[in-house]
């Protein structure tokens, strides 16, 4: 790591800093051009050089690094780090002590104090995302301190950021007894196949946690379910445990398939009883239009950009017209499952979404119930975009 360098906020953004928001943007800072080394120590001051945080310099989609302490005179060493996790290990004890769900997310970056990086874990084996080389060359002192404050069956860890341009997915094995994959995790009793040693996907998204369980306890008995970008299958799985007649599950990835098939059979479910299809939602879509196929709940969960042979997704800008293909091939008094993780905008401008597409529809609506992140992601106030999920439950009136 470099020596400190001091960064001047324009004076647009001082209140913004001083009032807690973490993530360092280039626009805010006056003289960005000396931040030359990712990793370096930064501390941030206002136009008349007072004091407002201490950072690092660590480049990622969001932004130029982060805000990790208010103390001029602390030290970014093991100590810190380790004072870090503890404090979120231990607000997270209640799910350590939950044998019906092993899995969860033990320190969520800027929510738990420190920008930039997580840790999820998986039934004693512990799994670190990084997101910026900046917070990467924090590496050594972050898994000593890990080391210190848990006991572990192994550490993984996944690189998410690019190095010359591309994703480079490195043996993720960092310490201890090398897994034996797929590990069996459960969620609320149901059984997750996880692996860490398969780059960046590992099997199942731990932040949906309440929607499948909510998808299994409430929209599912004696109901047909159709399950659109559906990667491994998870709201597959819960709708079928919760008494659906049959789930269908689309995915483009060809992994899906027998992934998909995995997580059904540890689970005791027919797989052969459920429709599992590997193709591009949209082409999907006009078939189910064409066969005339309605489906009792639909759950639309697409990442926030993508990409096919013959399709673009941006969520941000495509979601509405989503929502009209899954309003086509809905039951009348049936449910969209609507979701979605883009952090560029908020559930206001979702519901806008929701309405415009209903109304080009010419189709009444409800909405039933709606989600954020669960309890482990913690978030902060100061940092809005930090809480970037959105789910809402919208009944179709017919």
């Amino acid at each position: 790591m470099s020596s400190e360098v001091v960064l001047q906020v324009n004076s647009k953004f001082s209140s913004k800093y001083k009032g807690g928001y973490p993530l360092i943007h280039q626009e805010a800072i006056t003289n960005s051009r000396d931040l030359k080394v990712e990793g370096t120590i930064i501390k941030l001051v206002d136009e008349k050089k007072n004091f407002i945080g201490k950072g690092y310099y660590g480049r990622q989609n969001k932004g130029y690094g982060w805000i990790i302490s208010q103390n001029e005179h602390e030290s970014l060493n093991q100590a810190f780090f380790k004072r870090k996790l503890t404090a979120a290990i231990q607000e997270r004890r209640s799910f350590y002590e939950d044998k019906e769900t092993t899995a969860f997310r033990v320190f969520n970056g800027e929510g738990d104090g420190i920008g930039g990086f997580t840790i999820d874990y998986f039934d004693g084996y512990y799994l670190i995302n990084w997101y910026s080389k900046g917070i990467y060359t924090f590496q050594p002192l972050i898994i000593e301190a890990l080391k210190e404050v848990v006991e572990f069956k192994a550490i993984y860890e996944k690189k998410r950021f690019d190095r010359d341009g591309k994703y480079i997915e490195d043996d993720e094995f960092v310490v201890g007894k090398r897994g034996e994959f797929p590990i069996i995790v459960k969620e609320n009793g149901v059984r997750f196949a996880i692996y860490l040693n398969e780059g960046a996907m590992v099997g199942v998204f731990l932040d949906q946690r309440h929607v499948r369980k909510t998808i299994m306890e409430k929209y599912s008995n004696g109901k047909s379910v159709l399950n659109t970008f559906s990667y491994t299958g998870a709201f597959s799985i819960f709708a079928a445990l919760g008494g659906a007649t049959k789930t269908t599950s689309v995915d483009l990835a060809n992994r899906s398939l027998n992934r998909t098939i995995e997580q059904f059979s540890i689970n005791d479910i027919d797989f052969e009883a459920q429709d599992i299809i590997v193709e591009d939602v949209f082409k999907y879509f006009k078939y189910a239009v064409k066969k005339e196929l309605k489906f009792d709940t639909v759950i639309l969960d697409p990442p926030s950009f993508a990409r096919s042979k013959k399709h673009t997704f941006s969520a941000s800008k495509d979601y509405k017209n989503l929502l009209k293909e899954a309003i086509a091939i809905t039951e009348d008094n049936g449910t969209i499952v609507a979701s979605t993780n883009c952090s560029s905008f908020g559930m206001k401008k979702f519901k806008g979404f929701i309405k415009d597409a209903f109304k080009e529809m010419n189709m009444d609506y409800q909405l039933m119930e709606e989600f954020s992140l669960p309890e482990d992601f913690k978030t902060i106030k100061e940092f809005k975009e930090g809480d970037y999920l959105k789910v809402v439950f919208i009944k179709k009136i017919g």
